[in-house]
C-alpha cells in the first residue's frame, strides 16, 4: 500500500484509536476533573495524531521530521501517564486501562523505529 499522507500510517491508526478510547473513557471523569484530568488526557492523546501530521508534512528535512516525531512521542508518554491517574483514582476500569496502555506502548515502540530509522518515510 502506497502511503500518501500520515493518515495512511499504522501508527496514526493506532493513534487515533487510542484518542479516541480515551475521549470516551474519559466522558466519565468527574466534573471537578474537567478542567484537569479531562482536558490533559484528551489534548495529549490528540496531539500524538496531530504531531505525526505535522512530522508527514516536515519529512523533506530529517532533522524536523525526527523532532516532530519526538515531539509525538513525548505526547504519547504524557498520555501513559495520565492514564495512570485515571486509573489510579478509580476513573476507568482496570481493564480499559489495560488495553489503552496496550496501544500506548504499541504505539511508542512504532514511533522509537521512525525515529531510529525514518529514511523510508523521507522524500528524496
Amino acid at each position: 500500500m502506497k502511503i500518501n499522507s500520515a493518515r495512511d500510517l499504522e501508527v496514526y491508526h493506532f493513534a487515533y484509536e487510542l484518542a479516541m478510547d480515551v475521549f470516551q473513557a474519559s466522558k466519565s471523569f468527574p466534573a471537578e476533573e474537567k478542567y484537569a484530568l479531562t482536558d490533559q488526557i484528551r489534548r495529549s492523546s490528540r496531539s500524538v495524531c496531530s504531531n505525526l501530521r505535522e512530522a508527514w508534512a516536515k519529512r523533506r528535512y530529517e532533522a524536523h521530521f525526527v523532532s516532530k516525531l519526538t515531539d509525538c512521542d513525548g505526547e504519547n508518554g504524557e498520555t501513559d501517564t495520565w492514564l495512570d491517574f485515571a486509573h489510579d483514582c478509580g476513573y476507568i476500569l482496570k481493564s480499559d486501562y489495560e488495553k489503552q496502555k496496550a496501544k500506548c506502548q504499541r504505539v511508542g515502540a512504532m514511533l522509537g523505529k521512525m525515529i531510529i530509522s525514518p529514511e523510508g518515510f523521507l522524500i528524496s
